[in-house]
């Protein structure tokens, strides 16, 4: 999702430097918001909303689209009576020629004023963001417990079913198996067919992950259990298989 936020408004200083003070009223804390939107049409949208209120009308005037990593996509809006008119070039005539007159379209002088008020709208960097904060809530969950500790605590806390050991050298973990109880009632309802699966480098540690599937009398697949194993040796099969056969 990429969100968008107002970051730099309009500088009612500015406008001194066109207008009169008796000439123009300041309407730059209606756009002073800290809200975040969803899509770049929808800050485009209240921005114009906003500005229609006090009898303005914005327009889009620059949109750049990042193409480097560093750089954040962002929207410029402008008044539609920004900028200055462009006089128009005379007609080129020779001495012997009589002059031609340049008509105006209409009757009317351009709308323009030179009025300076720009609105920036950013796409933010939430990646980052949701990054730290995912992770600060991460750290402050575990309470100094490891990663594996923290496993066999949500797996404690959640009521499922875990067969482990560790290594015959060492205290680390070498092998689980874990099982949802809805799991374990439909496998004990249809214990008729069991498929396994073994899938590769789903995880920092490069354990292989066995998924075993059963199925119902209808036909749909059901997880019975996973299991990250160490190796794939016929000895951790079969370590495995006996485990499921307590389920």
């Amino acid at each position: 999702m990429l969100l968008y936020e107002i970051f730099n408004g309009v500088d009612p200083n500015k406008f001194e430097e066109f207008l009169e003070p008796e000439e123009y009223v300041d309407h730059g804390h209606l756009f002073a918001t800290d809200r975040i939107f969803n899509s770049k049409p929808e800050l485009v949208n209240w921005a114009k909303e906003t500005a229609i209120k006090v009898n303005t009308y914005l327009i889009v005037t620059r949109y750049l689209r990042s193409r480097t990593s560093d750089r954040r996509p962002y929207i410029i809006l402008g008044c539609k009576r920004g900028g200055a008119n462009k006089p128009k070039k005379k007609p080129v005539v020779d001495d012997e020629e009589e002059e031609v007159q340049v008509k105006r379209r209409g009757p009317y002088g351009t709308k323009k004023c030179g009025c300076p008020f720009k609105l920036k709208g950013g796409q933010m960097a939430i990646s980052q963001k949701i990054y730290n904060v995912a992770a600060k809530i991460k750290k402050n969950r575990m309470q100094g417990r490891n990663t594996v500790e923290e496993v066999l605590c949500l797996i404690a806390i959640r009521d499922y079913t875990v067969f482990y050991r560790n290594r015959e050298d060492s205290n680390m973990l070498s092998d689980i198996v874990i099982a949802h109880p809805t799991s374990i009632e439909m496998l004990r309802t249809w214990p008729y067919i069991l498929i396994m699966d073994t899938t590769y480098k789903t995880n920092k540690y490069n354990m292989p992950l066995l998924e075993v599937v059963g199925m119902t009398p209808t036909g749909k697949n059901f997880t019975v259990a996973s299991a990250f194993m160490r190796n794939e040796q016929a000895t951790t099969y079969r370590w495995v298989l006996q485990q499921i056969k307590h389920l």
